[in-house]
């Protein structure tokens, strides 16, 4: 249950500073709120240890290259199926749609998943899962990829900002369960932007 709410502090930070264009000043307030959710031992996802010496996360420098407008696919009739994660829990999910973008002119596809449980709450009912892992993952960024908190579009674009992206709790502390990123969601392209790997 804490896990969640903090979930859902999260997805309030990212959907207040969302912007259809490319906004700098969004994504540092993204990364304070973050940080300052992360310094605090009430919300905290960090181990004691690590808390007792928290300063900042580490994130690459803010990029405009990797806020990419995609096209946005709805997959109708998808079976809901359960997400492997960290642990033997196995949340209900289901692909909500495809997203086709390009970065650095390589062409890109991400499948974007819709939480059973969450979406039955009516504040966030619109909320979606994007989870990624690309080149830099298990080398500058998180071995087990990043997340990215979305909305439901409502047309057929929708814009993703990579800078926003995020690493699992499993990478702050082995107490937490994490959805796995599907291996169709393991993009062939270095991903710089968002948080970087909390330990060396």
């Amino acid at each position: 249950m804490r896990t969640l709410v903090i979930l859902f502090f999260l997805v309030q930070v990212y959907f207040g500073s969302a912007q259809n264009k490319f906004n700098s000043a969004s994504v540092k307030k993204f990364q304070k709120e973050l940080n300052a959710e992360y310094a605090d031992p009430k919300t905290s996802p960090l181990d004691p240890e690590d808390l007792a010496t928290f300063k900042t996360l580490d994130f690459y420098p803010i990029n405009k290259k990797f806020f990419v407008k995609a096209r946005f696919v709805r997959t109708e009739n998808e079976k809901s199926f359960e997400m492997q994660t960290s642990t033997d829990r196995k949340p209900m999910y289901v692909k909500y749609g495809e997203v086709y973008f390009t970065i650095d002119g390589k062409k890109l596809k991400l499948n974007i998943y819709r939480n059973i449980e969450l979406s039955k709450k009516e504040e966030y009912k619109d909320y979606l899962f994007l989870p990624f892992s690309d080149l830099c993952s298990g080398k500058e960024s998180y071995i087990g990829g990043k997340y990215i908190d979305m909305k439901v579009p409502k047309g057929n674009t929708i814009t993703i900002d990579f800078n926003t992206s995020y690493n699992p709790y499993c990478a702050y502390s082995h107490k937490y369960s994490c959805p796995k990123v599907p291996l169709e969601n393991d993009l062939n392209i270095a991903i710089k932007a968002g948080v970087k790997k909390f330990h060396d």
